[in-house]
């Protein structure tokens, strides 16, 4: 059975980066933008990795450029933004495409396994996937879901 670790993503240097390394811990990902007008989750996000990452919690970042063209800069641009206006200390990846031809195939994955409202495409950025220690995606959040508001269902994995 394929899991989140199966993927390898690339880092916002380019370099492919296994998933491999986040095994046995609970992850949260979530594809991201700069200019969206959810762009102030990236501070809530923030907050449950600070809070939650010593009991096993990672929240991985994918910056998407693919709703409203919301996230225009590069990998370094976006990086430099999410840790100068939001303190982000969770990994962050390079920018990706999560619907359509060029989907990268981990949102492929999270998508086949969470099909959410849309079947099989994401509405919009912050859409949000929690995946238990095992790689297996458990659930699905839509992009108006807060961090805080997924808090209880992290700690319920964190048990």
């Amino acid at each position: 059975m394929t899991t989140v670790y199966d993927f390898n993503c690339k880092n916002p240097a380019g370099q492919s980066r296994s998933l491999k390394e986040f095994e046995g811990k609970v992850l949260l990902i979530v594809n991201t933008a700069s200019k969206c007008g959810f762009t102030p989750q990236f501070a809530g996000l923030e907050t449950l990795y600070e809070n939650y990452r010593d009991q096993g919690l990672e929240v991985l970042g994918f910056p998407c450029n693919q709703f409203g063209k919301q996230d225009p800069g590069s990998n370094d641009e976006i990086e430099q933004f999410c840790q100068l206006n939001y303190g982000v200390s969770f990994p962050m990846f390079g920018k990706i495409e999560v619907n359509g031809s060029g989907a990268d195939p981990l949102f492929k994955h999270l998508k086949e396994e969470a099909p959410g409202f849309l079947g099989g495409r994401i509405k919009w950025n912050f859409t949000k996937f929690l995946v238990d220690q095992n790689g297996k995606v458990v659930k699905r959040y839509a992009p108006t879901v807060k961090p805080e508001d997924i808090e209880k269902d992290v700690k319920a994995l964190l048990v």
